[in-house]
């Protein structure tokens, strides 16, 4: 399965795209199994990922910095560049913001994983970028909504996304490799839960795709004008991180899971806040829906394309 896995994710989104729109209806009970889905691909990575070395990578501080960097000064500037041609609707653009201005947190780590990036850095930053991007996302909103749609965001979903995707796949790991490192039994069930990556990876794309096709039917035509605009951040964002990651000195892993990490957005956290938005800004959930497809085929380039765009070379 390592060894086809582009293949075997493309096949489990055009699964989840034809159930989405042969079977509707599941979509609502398939939402509700994205998050325990994405818990237990997280749990998988986390388990491959010592604790000893995450602690070890929070002293990263250059890593740390170029994450914010690329997140929260660079980003925002590609955004606020390409914001004047988006399409005036004002819940197509919240959708925009909300879906852009946030960094991945879950599956970021996987697919900078498969693209030999650093794992480990990319999870030691993952509390921060969250935790940055909740309190820096109502003054985005401000400077460019302006103050009636700042007030939109709570906490809840990210807090909610923190434990069911963080700290408790998290815990868990670090509990099973503590058992590992201790008796037989426990290094064969952990050697046995990191076979599951690809398995889970797919069943993750699935289950996020068949659950969101059926909302983008109504607002097909709203939304298709929003499409170019991913896909030309996805492009500029490559480019943009390798630049933060040089500016930093970074070394190969590190420069790639930088690029990962400025170009993912963090879509299945702020869809909960989309999906709340009053009726007149509906739109908004299909706006983020649609960069949620995007970024999966985008990602799925970026794991072959990230490496030759950021080369090995001896570390500096």
């Amino acid at each position: 399965m390592d060894d086809h896995q582009i293949a075997i994710y493309l096949v489990a989104m055009a699964v989840g795209g034809l159930l989405g729109r042969l079977a509707p209806a599941a979509g609502p009970g398939l939402e509700h199994a994205i998050n325990p889905v994405l818990g237990a691909l997280l749990f998988v990575t986390f388990l491959q990922v010592p604790a000893g070395e995450l602690f070890r990578s929070l002293r990263d501080g250059r890593f740390l910095a170029a994450a914010l960097v690329v997140n929260f000064v660079v980003v925002p500037l590609v955004v606020a560049a390409m914001f004047a041609f988006l399409p005036a609707d004002q819940a197509v653009r919240l959708g925009v913001l909300l879906v852009l201005l946030c960094p991945c947190v879950d599956y970021v780590i996987v697919f900078s994983g498969l693209a030999g990036g650093s794992s480990r850095r990319l999870l030691a930053a993952t509390p921060l970028l969250l935790v940055a991007q909740m309190l820096l996302l109502p003054g985005f909103l401000y400077l460019f909504m302006g103050p009636d749609l700042a007030d939109i965001v709570e906490p809840g979903p990210f807090l909610e996304a923190f434990l069911v995707l963080i700290v408790v796949p998290l815990a868990l790991a670090w509990a099973l490799q503590a058992w590992a490192s201790r008796r037989p039994t426990g290094r064969r069930v952990s050697d046995a839960a990191t076979t599951t990556m690809v398995p889970l990876m797919a069943a993750t794309l699935l289950t996020v795709v068949a659950s969101q096709v059926p909302k983008l039917g109504d607002s097909l035509t709203d939304v298709a004008a929003v499409i170019p605009f991913y896909a030309a951040f996805l492009v500029v964002m490559a480019f943009a991180g390798k630049a933060v990651a040089r500016l930093f000195r970074l070394d190969t892993g590190a420069a790639r899971a930088i690029v990962f990490t400025g170009a993912t957005r963090n879509s299945l956290v702020v869809l909960p806040l989309a999906l709340s938005l009053p009726d007149t800004l509906a739109v908004a959930a299909a706006v983020v829906v649609t960069q949620t497809l995007v970024e999966v085929l985008g990602m799925i380039a970026y794991v072959r394309l990230v490496p030759r765009l950021v080369p090995a070379r001896p570390p500096m």
